[in-house]
């Protein structure tokens, strides 16, 4: 591969470090705006919880895509992604205008803008964009419900999980596929060639010839979730990373997905979560042990 092949490949740890840089300021104002999505974050229960979660929606999708029932995936799909800008947007507002009525309508104004863009008019780069954001939020939100145990039991039962996926089951490439046939800005997508474009081309999962990359957003939400609730549970107050198990759990994810890029370059689909995983719990891990917490980090 030269160069100019190369280059795209990129896109995808620069995503990935822009998910986490912008998820660690956003988690102070929704902590402020009381937005933890569980009562309890140590409760090692709360990652059993979101396996479930996530596996009873995975069946519904899937039940949906094969009864044809595609409008209301897409409805569902878009009101999902509404209720995660308002989240984001909402979080700011309260922090920089309080609990007012002008910052609820402001919440709701951009959430309702920034998710008729993405319908509207779909291109690679809006989805990119935005998707970085919603990942950003996610991430952030999980990453101050959680802390450092029941992040890494979520990490590796979700690493199985995906592995067992797309491996064995083959049921993420059948949801995967079914929600690309849709154009849905579920994912993120990085071209090839300059003249790309999502709305026109699409891509097709595991076609070798196709105009660009793509990557599910949970292979940017999930080891963020551990760089955020690093960030939280264990560094000082600060805007950017500042402690060493944060900053390893950052290089860490960026050697995982190093992996997993060397494994997307033989043209088939690859689950990307056992890399991504294990390298932010790696990279957690030994930043860990560089700043003398060792296993009190956990």
């Amino acid at each position: 591969m030269n160069l100019r092949d190369s280059l795209p490949l990129f896109g995808m740890p620069l995503m990935l470090l822009f998910v986490q840089l912008l998820a660690i300021p956003l988690a102070f104002p929704m902590q402020q705006a009381g937005l933890a999505a569980f009562e309890d974050p140590g409760s090692v229960a709360n990652p059993l919880i979101f396996i479930a979660i996530l596996l009873a929606l995975t069946f519904v999708m899937l039940m949906m895509i094969r009864r044809g029932v595609r409008r209301i995936i897409a409805l569902f799909i878009a009101f999902s992604i509404f209720i995660a800008f308002i989240y984001i947007f909402g979080s700011l507002s309260l922090l920089y205008l309080g609990m007012t009525v002008v910052s609820g309508v402001i919440s709701v104004a951009l959430a309702g803008a920034a998710t008729a863009i993405l319908y509207l008019y779909p291109e690679w780069y809006v989805i990119d964009i935005l998707g970085v954001l919603i990942a950003a939020g996610i991430a952030s939100l999980f990453g101050i419900s959680l802390s450092i145990l029941p992040v890494i039991v979520l990490l590796v039962l979700l690493a199985l999980y995906d592995a067992l996926s797309v491996y064995r089951t083959k049921h993420m490439i059948a949801l995967a596929e079914g929600v690309l046939d849709m154009k849905t800005p579920i994912l993120v997508v990085i071209p090839k060639r300059r003249t790309y474009s999502f709305i026109k081309e699409g891509v097709r999962v595991g076609d070798s010839e196709r105009g660009a990359y793509i990557m599910g957003m949970g292979d940017l939400i999930m080891p963020s979730i551990l760089v955020v609730s690093s960030h939280v549970f264990l560094g000082p107050p600060s805007l950017l990373p500042s402690s060493l198990p944060t900053i390893g759990a950052m290089a860490g994810s960026l050697a995982g997905m190093a992996v997993l890029l060397f494994m997307v370059q033989q043209g088939k689909p690859h689950a990307g979560l056992p890399p991504l995983n294990a390298g932010v719990i790696g990279g957690f891990l030994i930043g860990c042990a560089l700043s003398g917490m060792g296993v009190f980090c956990i």
